[in-house]
């Protein structure tokens, strides 16, 4: 719920997405209750929707394992875990 003080001292509540539930007032509470008082002449109804989303691969998962017969991955590995080390080293010195 959005509530905004008015330029005139009053209050307004408004249910985003439904800006045509307004209530205002003299007071947060005055302005709660008129909005109230909107949604139940309306009578609403609220309805949950569950919807089954598609069921694809995540983008990444082909390159998963790609370099793990690689001879040179684990030297590959040692130059990131050095360069890590070092990022982390010159942070820490800030």
């Amino acid at each position: 719920m959005l509530i905004e003080n008015q330029q005139d001292g009053k209050v307004s509540k408004t249910v985003p997405g439904l800006p045509d539930f307004k209530g205002s007032g003299v007071t947060k509470e005055e302005a709660l209750e008129k909005l109230i008082q909107l949604l139940q002449e309306r009578k609403p109804e609220i309805v949950t929707l569950e919807i089954e989303l598609p069921q694809t691969e995540h983008p990444w998962m082909k390159f998963a394992g790609m370099h793990k017969d690689n001879p040179l991955f684990t030297e590959v590995l040692k130059y990131i875990k050095a360069d890590r080390s070092q990022i982390d080293f010159e942070n820490e010195t800030k």
